[in-house]
């Protein structure tokens, strides 16, 4: 397992000290650990989100309309809503 050595300003020390405290985390290393992970995962989204852009602006421009779009997700959703409930 890796080991980094880090230097923060006191208020970062204060902030990560607290969380540990109030029993967010069980020790600092853990508090890293999740502050990684959630990096990661907002790159991920990220990219994923680009990949979608990249998609739909390759895709063109679409010739339906704004309101042919609104129906058919409104309509798409509430097929989902009904299947949940009933």
């Amino acid at each position: 397992m890796a080991k980094f050595s880090i230097s923060m300003t006191d208020r970062m020390a204060l902030t990560v000290q607290r969380r540990v405290e109030q029993g967010d985390y069980n020790n600092v290393s853990e508090y890293f650990r999740d502050l990684v992970r959630r990096d990661e995962e907002k790159q991920a989204a990220e990219d994923r989100l680009r990949d979608m852009l990249d998609k739909a602006e390759a895709s063109g421009v679409s010739d339906v309309s704004f309101d042919n779009i609104w129906n058919d997700a409104e309509e798409r959703y509430l097929k989902r809503q009904a299947a949940k409930h009933g």
